[in-house]
């Protein structure tokens, strides 16, 4: 008896500082309460006096166990602080299996470049029934200009004139060649490499875009179009 009366009681310390190791520290009163209560067990092994002594004595060193070897979590998130691997994270913040916010995975946009792009200049007039600019038409060739100059030198430009169905075939096929021409001297004259051009052409009334029945219609067939190839 008497060797069950000194076994006993390691046997039942030894299972509650056990189980109190696993608990966390905000679960220390649970863990003293448990201590408590296997030392009044413990107590009353020795006798109904030694009880309340038992419950005090192994009660406080179970609840100091669980505090000193518990497992806490500082910042609630979840995860013990010997796994935590980023401690002090913000309340309500999503962690992984480290208690670590996930890292955002960078988006990294495509850029898109336009291989061909077609610049239409239907507001350069010329001068009636001829290839030569007015002082409008240059104002208006300048914007473009800046435009084209921006482009990388390997860009290739493609011009080609186009008029109306007004007059005679031959005559709109040879007026739309002066014209593209007279268009890309300009630009090169404003800054635009000629080695960028690679073809200056003119359609005459072939191409085009609009009714030549009606005034608006052959307005917008008398233009210049500008064909980039990046």
């Amino acid at each position: 008896m008497s060797i069950m009366r000194t076994a006993l009681p390691l046997v039942l310390l030894t299972g509650v500082l056990t189980g109190c190791a696993g608990l966390q520290k905000t679960d220390w009163p649970t863990c003293a309460a448990l201590g408590g209560v296997t030392g009044a067990a413990l107590g009353a092994t020795e006798s109904s006096s030694w009880a309340g002594g038992g419950a005090l004595l192994i009660g406080g060193m179970a609840g100091a166990y669980c505090w000193v070897h518990g497992d806490g979590d500082e910042d609630g998130d979840g995860v013990p602080d010997s796994r935590d691997k980023c401690p002090g994270t913000p309340k309500g913040v999503q962690v992984d299996a480290d208690g670590c916010p996930p890292v955002p995975v960078a988006v990294v946009e495509e850029v898109v470049v336009v291989k061909e792009e077609t610049i239409v200049i239907r507001d350069v007039h010329f001068q009636f029934d001829s290839a030569k600019l007015t002082a409008a038409d240059k104002t208006k060739l300048d914007t473009i200009a800046t435009r084209l100059k921006q482009e990388a030198p390997s860009a290739q430009l493609r011009v080609s004139g186009h008029t109306d169905s007004v007059g005679k075939d031959a005559y709109n096929q040879r007026l739309s060649e002066k014209r593209a021409h007279s268009v890309t001297d300009y630009l090169v004259s404003s800054g635009v490499p000629r080695s960028n051009f690679v073809s200056v052409t003119g359609s005459g009334e072939s191409h085009p875009v609009a009714d030549n029945k009606t005034v608006d219609g052959r307005a917008l067939n008398r233009r210049v179009e500008i064909q980039i190839n990046r």
